[in-house]
């Protein structure tokens, strides 16, 4: 507990009042909103139906496939989505069997993933960044209440 009573440097500082809460709102706001859905699409739930490969979104690290769900039982049916998972060997055109759990962007490949390690652990992190800047707050607001008023040193000679 020592590290949160010496909040110095200005990095510890910076990192505590601006990265703690910056690190708890992208964890949370990414990842909670998306975290049943995830769980329900590892676990086999959600609504069975085919993903239609449309096109390919590749960024520096990583490509999704964006296309059309359509569900095998109702009817339903999502455009511009994302294959979450997405198998290899998938093209333009091609189809693959997915679930549909209500994700904000996209449905997930039957064939299973790590998707929901990513989500859960993006969750996690907000989660314990935010108490953690909690739990330093408080103790902060506690140790100022806490100090007791010293009287002022004298350096005068004493008698």
């Amino acid at each position: 507990m020592s590290f949160l009573n010496k909040i110095d440097g200005w990095r510890t500082k910076v990192f505590v009042w601006f990265g703690l809460p910056v690190i708890a709102a992208i964890g949370l706001m990414m990842g909670a909103t998306d975290l049943v859905p995830t769980w329900q699409a590892k676990n086999g739930g959600g609504t069975a139906g085919t993903f239609t490969a449309v096109h390919e979104d590749c960024g520096r690290r990583n490509c999704e496939w964006r296309g059309t769900f359509a569900a095998d039982q109702g009817g339903g049916r999502r455009a511009d989505v994302i294959l979450y998972d997405a198998p290899d060997g998938l093209a333009v055109g091609g189809t693959a069997p997915a679930r549909d759990t209500g994700a904000r962007a996209g449905v997930f490949s039957t064939t299973g993933g790590s998707t929901w390690l990513l989500v859960t652990g993006l969750t996690l992190a907000g989660v314990a960044a935010l108490v953690a800047w909690v739990v330093i707050i408080v103790r902060k607001v506690r140790g100022r209440r806490a100090k007791p008023v010293a009287p002022p040193v004298s350096f005068a000679p004493s008698r």
